[in-house]
C-alpha cells in the first residue's frame, strides 16, 4: 500500500511539472510547448557554423570546429542543457543559411551572419553579438593602390556567395566586377594568384583571413558599412529568439562572453569584449 501511495505522489508531481514547464539538463525550466522545451528534449542540438573561417568557425586537426561563433553556439546549447559532446555541428555556407533553417536542417545558426531586413523577412535573428562592417583585403604592399571601396571600380573583387558584401557591391558599386566563391579561403587563393584584385567581406572575417596570411595579404581598415552579426533561428521561433538574446545578456553579465572574446578575438580585433545592445528579435 505504501508503494502504491508513493507511486501516486510521484505521478502527481510529474503531472505538475509537465503542467508548469519542462526542466532541461541545465536546470532551466521552459514553458510547455515552447521552442526551448522542444529542443531541450532532443538527444542533440544541431548548430550551423562555418568550417573555413579563422577566428570564428574553423576545423581543427581533429575535425571539430573552433572559434568565436562556435563558443557562442556552445553558450546557447549549454543553456538548453546540452554539453559540448551533445552538439551536432553542421557545416553552413553564406548562401544556405536561410534554407537550412527553413528546411529544418539546423536548430539555429551562428555563422558570421549579418542581420539585415531582407534576411529577417524569412528568419528571425537574435543579437547582435558583434558589430563590424565591410572592409577590403589586398595583396601585401597594395600594388594597385586601392584606398577605399570607390577604388574598386574596374577591378575584380572576390566575395562570398550569398554574403552581405556581394549584395552591397552589386547594388551600390556596380562598376566593380564581382567574383563570388562559396568560401573565403578560395577568395584568398584567387587574390594571391592574381585572379582577383581584392577580397570584400566583413572586417571580422577578413581579420581571420589575415591571421593566416600575414606575409601575403593586408587589410585596408576602411569600413564602408555598419554590420551587426546575429544568431539565426526559424521565423516561427520568436520565443527562442528572445531566449537567445537573454542568454547572450546573461553571458555578458557573468563574464563568459568576455572570456571567449578576449581569448579568441582581442589579439586580432582589439575592443573591450562587451556585448552590443540586444535589439533584433521581434
Amino acid at each position: 500500500m505504501k508503494n502504491l501511495r508513493k507511486l501516486a505522489v510521484l505521478a502527481v508531481l510529474g503531472s505538475a511539472m509537465v503542467a508548469s514547464g519542462i526542466a532541461s539538463a541545465s536546470g532551466e525550466e521552459f514553458p510547455s510547448g515552447s521552442t526551448m522545451a522542444r529542443l531541450s528534449q532532443k538527444p542533440t542540438v544541431r548548430i550551423g557554423v562555418k568550417f573555413d573561417q579563422p577566428l570564428f568557425g574553423l576545423r581543427d586537426l581533429s575535425g571539430k570546429p573552433v572559434g568565436f561563433d562556435v563558443e557562442i553556439g556552445k553558450l546557447i546549447a549549454a543553456k538548453l542543457g546540452f554539453p559540448a559532446d551533445k552538439i551536432t555541428w553542421v557545416e553552413t555556407f553564406s548562401a544556405n543559411r536561410e534554407p537550412f533553417l527553413e528546411q529544418d536542417k539546423v536548430d539555429f545558426i551562428v555563422a558570421t551572419y549579418a542581420i539585415n531586413d531582407k534576411r529577417k523577412q524569412v528568419v528571425n535573428m537574435a543579437g547582435p553579438y558583434l558589430v563590424g562592417g565591410q572592409d577590403i583585403v589586398v595583396k601585401k604592399g597594395n600594388p594597385l593602390k586601392i584606398g577605399s571601396v570607390n577604388d574598386l571600380r574596374g577591378h575584380k573583387a572576390c566575395v562570398i556567395s550569398g554574403s552581405e558584401g556581394q549584395s552591397i557591391l552589386i547594388k551600390q558599386y556596380p562598376e566593380t566586377e564581382v567574383v563570388p566563391f562559396d568560401v573565403v579561403s578560395k577568395c584568398a587563393e584567387a587574390l594571391k594568384n592574381g585572379s582577383v584584385d581584392a577580397v570584400v567581406t566583413s572586417n571580422f572575417i577578413l581579420a581571420g583571413l589575415i591571421s593566416k596570411n600575414q606575409s601575403s595579404l593586408e587589410l585596408l581598415g576602411k569600413l564602408f558599412t555598419v554590420e551587426p552579426w546575429g544568431v539565426g533561428v526559424r521565423k516561427a521561433d520568436t520565443d527562442f529568439c528572445r531566449f537567445v538574446e537573454a542568454t547572450l545578456v546573461a553571458a555578458d553579465k557573468d563574464g563568459s562572453y568576455k572570456e571567449a572574446y578576449d581569448r579568441l578575438l582581442k589579439a586580432s580585433l582589439g575592443g573591450d569584449g562587451k556585448l552590443p545592445t540586444q535589439n533584433s528579435c521581434p
